[in-house]
């Protein structure tokens, strides 16, 4: 499971955070997660709970925005939206197309104390 080694990531992030910052609590964690990520959200809401509980972050609440996946279409020259790789162009039915957005994690905020 990847997911727990990325929630550990995101403590680490967190962490450097709060060094830096010097916040002593972390109340919230906003994640953005592509929906071309290949990471499951629940999978990430059950390990950030448990890697969480050892950290500055124990007891925060996790809030996920999930963000499409986008392509360029060189068939038809738009930006398309996307549920998964290797599927057509919901404009033209061409497989022409090159990723540009939806593959992304990142924290986008922190909420602390």
């Amino acid at each position: 499971m990847h997911e727990m080694a990325l929630c550990e990531g995101i403590i680490g992030i967190v962490e450097e955070e709060a060094r830096s910052r010097s916040f002593s609590k972390v109340k919230a964690v906003c994640l953005e997660i592509g929906a071309l990520s290949h990471v499951a959200p629940e999978a990430i809401k059950f390990c950030f709970e448990a890697v969480a509980a050892r950290s500055i972050a124990q007891g925060a609440r996790l809030e996920i925005i999930a963000t499409p996946g986008i392509a360029w279409c060189m068939a038809c020259s738009q930006g398309v939206e996307i549920k998964q790789r290797c599927e057509p162009c919901p404009s033209c039915g061409s497989y022409q197309l090159q990723v540009t957005g939806g593959e992304e994690m990142r924290v986008k905020t922190l909420e602390v104390a």
